[in-house]
Formats: C-alpha cells, structure tokens, sequence
C-alpha cells in the first residue's frame, strides 16, 4: 500500500510507502532499506538525537562537573565546550545512511571491509551497554527516591532490582517494536524533559546559587586544567555515544536529502542537549556532596516537583535506553545471522541487564561509568575520525550492494580487500586506540602508562585523533586503494591502484549463506 507522499530515491521523485503504525514490529533489519520506505526526513534525526539524549542519563552526566570539584561557572564552560566538541566529529556520521540504505557500522564496511566492519559492530555494543545502564540506573534510583519520599518505602537492594528490572524489560519491548516507537518515545520524552527543566526554574528558585565555587581544594585531579579537561571530555561521550548509532536513524531518510540538512540535524540535536546538560550542572550545586545524585535531588525538591521527577525520569530512561538498544540488536543480528534483530535485541537487552545488576549494586558507580566513557572516547572517536576522512577521499561514493557482502553470505566484491578485512583502516583504528589509552586518566579503572605525560591532564583524545588520522592517511598514500572503491569521479586528495577486482560469490559454508537460503524457499513456498 502506498501513500500520495512523495521523496526522493536515487534520481528523481520516488513514492513512499506509508509509515508503519507504531505497533507493528518492524521488519526490516541490517539489509539496505529500499527507497519506498525511506519514509523519515533530516528533522526526525534531529528529534531522536535530542530526545535520545533529553533524559536524565544526559542530566547524570551533567553533575559530574561539579562533582569533580568544578564551580558552576566553571562547569558551565567546561559543559558547552565537550558538546561543541563532540559535536564537531559526531556531524558527518550521519551522512552514510542516507547514501547506503544502512547502519554506520555496516556502513563502515567500505574502509575496514566488509569483515573487519565488526569494530563498529564492537563499539556500538560497548556504547550500548554503558548508556542503557545509566538510563535505566537514572530512573530506577527517581523511582525509587519518589517512592521513599512520597510512600515512605525503605530504599533496599531488592526494591532497585524489582525497579531495574521492570524498567529493563519496557524497553526491551519497545525496542522489539522498532524504530516508529522509538520516535513516539522520544518524541514524548522531549516534551516532558523540556517542561520539567523549564520548571525547574520555579521548583529550586530559592536554593539555587550561580556562586557556587567550592574552592581548589575540591578539584578531583588536583588542578582547574585537569579537571577541567576531564569534566569536558565526561560530557564530550554524550555525542560521541550517537556514532555508530546514528546510522540506525538516518538509513530511513531519502538518499537525495541535502548534506547541509543532515549535518544541521545533528549539530540542532546535540546543542539542544545542552538543557538537560545544564539542568544537572545547576541541580547538582543544590546536592553536592551527596553519594546518590537522584535520590538526593528528589529529597531536595518541593513535594510537586518529586512527583513529575519520578514521572519523566521513567520516560527518559526508555527514550535513552531504546536509542543505546536499538542499533545493538539490529547490527548483532548480521554479525550472528541465526538470530533476527528481535531475538539478538532481547540477548543483548538480557546481558545489559545483567551488567546493570551488577555495576550497580556491587561496584562503585562514579568509577564505572567513568571508566566506561573514557574508554567510548578513545575507541569510537578514532574510528568516527577514519570514517570521515574515508567518506573525503571516496567523495561520498558508496555500492549499498556490495556492503552486504558479508551480510548475505557472500564474498568478493569492491570492499572484500583482503580476505574481508581492510588493513588500512583496521590498522589505524587500533593504533589509534591503543595510543589513545596509553594516555587515558580515567581512574581508578583506566590510568595509562603515559598520563602522567600531560601534567595531569588527559592526553588521550587529542593522541588517538592525530594517531588516528595520521595512521589511515599514511596507510592510503604507502598502500594505494584499488581505483574500483571510489567510483566514477576517482579519488580525493590520495592515489589509488589498478589491483583486480574480486567477484562476489556465495560462501555456502556461511552460516548467513544457510540463513538467507532458507529465508529464499519460504518465500518461494
């Protein structure tokens, strides 16, 4: 069934199909999204951006300024520049799904192979588990403050794990629905979020102090600098967590939507997190100090203002948490094919789930969350690095075709390189990373042999990106890529070679070989 609605496919003006209610379970997963069901535009990329991030996993992030021993001002600063930053690598990740009809890290495929694309694969399940466990963390303690609070009910292990629990599960389901929920979610989240913050004003107008300044010797690192670059970066994970989802969102908008458009989407949509950022810059002033952030909060505000914490706490666990989920268990079910994206979307809900249970209740929050940025940032920014400077030289060309090579059971084909594996990419990717946490100070998880080198401060963002960038540019001008990559207009700015092109041919040892076959004959049946 079609709609009177129109868009663009590859050339001209394509119908569309009509948008899928928000209770059919999506169906597609990691293949290329066919142009009658590009049905989103550069503003629902924007909408998701902001409402994946308009929670309060955003809000939790934003204390840790503060908790770091930064003034308010301080931490105000040290807020806008990690987002602006962030911002700045995150912007032409949302360019590759809109040309390849697919996630970021299939996408990715193009410069690591069609094999070695498992990195994205990797650093999406990492940045998943990290922020569906602050979402779901964030609201079960405002659900579980609200309840102490209003009801007078003990706060105990047990009672967290029943509230962890029932959370988990609600966004596992609305997950499972797909991607039109996950809009209405967010969509709900941005408004609620938005309206509480803005209420804020009212609720903490007699206890809120703009001097707050505790003084050096709060600083976490022991000086401003330090600290400061260790509170930017803390907040600079925000966007960066968005680059290897963002794919997930923007393979459903028309391939002839403007550069200019999608990049604006993503800089709109980051920027306006800075609310929810500065919400908990200001609202962590109020309860410095205290162990458990939300719980105290909740104790702090007026009796009004309690109730509609609890209750937009709860909608922004599951907008952050469906957005983190989502593109998991969609890019886990290519890497393992036996599984659908349902199946693999509840096993990594399960074991995010389990990994909640158990930083939370038995480790020391602050220290695991840290750890778990630092290590988003020196991994994924590299890696966003060389898929930018890979999408340069190739001019933004892509064969959507040929990404699912792997996918489908196949092999051969222009980004088969070798044996599946792009060195060039693979090879600066992990030099990067590897340079990257040799420099990290993220402790008492993460502290390298090397960050004593920057006088306290944290070196590893600006070594794994130079790290990064020099490496895959040394890598294409030392080892050519084969002319076939970068399509009709040839390369940009690097050389390429005249090395023979593979076919593509079916791997019938594949396990996505066997799948795809017997996926062919039912719909033959």
């Amino acid at each position: 069934m079609t709609s009177s609605n129109t868009g663009a496919g590859d050339s001209g003006t394509a119908v569309l199909n009509a948008r899928p209610k928000i209770t059919e379970v999506e169906t597609h997963g990691i293949d290329t999204i066919p142009h009658p069901d590009r049905t989103s535009t550069w503003v629902d990329l924007l909408r998701i951006q902001f409402g994946g991030a308009n929670t309060f996993a955003t809000v939790l992030l934003g204390t840790f300024p503060i908790v770091l021993g930064l003034s308010f001002w301080q931490a105000v600063l040290a807020t806008v520049a990690g987002v602006l930053v962030g911002t700045v690598f995150l912007m032409p990740m949302g360019l590759f799904g809109p040309r390849t009809g697919t996630n970021n890290a299939v996408s990715s495929g193009a410069f690591f192979g069609v094999r070695g694309r498992v990195v994205g694969s990797f650093l999406s399940l990492l940045t998943a588990i990290a922020f569906y466990s602050i979402s779901v963390w964030v609201s079960g303690d405002a659900l579980v403050g609200a309840l102490n609070r209003l009801a007078g009910i003990e706060d105990s292990v047990g009672l967290r794990t029943l509230v962890y629990g029932v959370i988990g599960v609600i966004v596992i389901v609305v997950v499972v629905f797909g991607f039109q929920f996950m809009l209405l979610v967010n969509k709900t989240a941005v408004i609620a979020n938005t309206a509480l913050i803005l209420l804020a004003f009212v609720a903490f107008s007699g206890t809120f102090d703009a001097g707050y300044n505790p003084g050096p010797d709060a600083l976490a690192l022991g000086g401003f600098w330090p600290t400061f670059v260790a509170s930017a970066l803390i907040v600079m994970a925000n966007p960066i967590s968005f680059g290897a989802f963002l794919g997930d969102w923007s393979r459903y908008i028309p391939k002839s939507t403007p550069t200019s458009k999608l990049l604006l989407a993503t800089f709109l949509g980051q920027a306006l997190t800075l609310i929810p950022f500065l919400f908990g810059v200001a609202t962590a002033t109020i309860v410095a100090g205290q162990a458990d952030y939300v719980f105290a909060l909740i104790q702090a505000s007026p009796i009004w203002y309690a109730v509609l914490l609890m209750v937009v706490a709860f909608i922004g666990g599951l907008s952050t948490g469906t957005t983190s989920l989502y593109g998991t268990g969609l890019d886990f079910s290519s890497v393992v094919p036996r599984f659908s994206r349902v199946q693999a979307t509840i096993g990594i809900g399960v074991i995010a789930f389990l990994f909640i249970l158990t930083g939370r209740l038995f480790f020391d929050l602050l220290g695991a969350v840290n750890a778990f940025i630092g290590a988003i940032i020196v991994t994924t920014t590299p890696w966003m690095v060389i898929m930018a400077i890979g999408f340069i030289v190739r001019r933004g060309h892509f064969d959507a075709r040929n990404l699912q090579v792997f996918n489908k059971g196949e092999t051969g084909g222009i980004y088969w390189f070798n044996s599946g594996v792009n060195w060039r990419g693979m090879v600066a990717w992990i030099g990067a990373a590897v340079i990257g946490l040799l420099f990290a100070n993220y402790p008492p998880v993460i502290v390298g042999p090397f960050s004593a080198l920057g006088g306290g401060m944290d070196l590893s963002l600006v070594t794994a990106v130079v790290a990064g960038a020099v490496l895959y540019l040394g890598a294409l001008w030392i080892f050519p890529e084969p002319r076939y990559v970068f399509g009709e207009e040839g390369p940009r700015l690097v050389p390429s070679s005249n090395a023979p092109l593979q076919d593509v041919v079916t791997d019938h040892a594949s396990s996505a070989a066997r799948v795809h076959a017997r996926a062919a004959a039912r719909r033959a049946s």
